[in-house]
């Protein structure tokens, strides 16, 4: 299925708060590929993630929607994405990754927005998304740049773009 080539990521939105948990691109995956009804992934989603990780019990039914969200994601169905601006800054975490992280919050504050953003240095991690070069920029799951620093302008013309969709 060409949607499994998608990044799974290993944090998910849950309410207000961007939480890691451990087996969730497996299980996805594993879903996927068996070509779950929506319910029976959710259920097998929740029971796999439950298995690995603490969930409260009072949020479990925040848990399954954001699980819920995911596998639409996934499987491409239009609507699924999130709704919120979401930036992912990938590198080592140097001078370089944190001069971008600084234009984009530069960039955030005259656009008067706010995103969630993510600074991601696990190099497992920023292979999935394709990335080989670093520093690299992906705002709402689209890589915009990599391997090279980004002017200020297009900073502020890439957040533009995504918010105009």
């Amino acid at each position: 299925m060409e949607n499994q080539d998608r990044p799974a990521p290993r944090t998910i939105r849950i309410g207000a708060a961007n939480i890691g948990l451990i087996g969730l691109d497996q299980a996805i995956n594993k879903a996927l590929s068996e070509k779950m009804p929506e319910e029976s992934a959710v259920d097998f989603l929740f029971t796999a993630v439950a298995r690995g990780n603490y969930v409260p019990v009072n949020a479990e039914p925040i848990y399954r929607e954001a699980l819920r969200g995911e596998y639409r994601r996934r499987q491409g169905i239009p609507g699924a994405e999130p709704e919120r601006l979401t930036i992912r800054v990938l590198g080592s975490g140097c001078v370089t990754c944190n001069k971008l992280s600084t234009m984009l919050f530069a960039a955030l504050q005259k656009s008067a927005l706010a995103a969630d953003m993510e600074s991601v240095h696990d190099p497992d991690e920023i292979w999935r998304f394709g990335v080989t070069k670093t520093p690299a920029l992906i705002i709402n799951g689209t890589v915009k740049c990599a391997g090279r620093m980004p002017s200020p302008a297009e900073v502020e013309e890439w957040v533009g773009e995504e918010i105009g969709k």
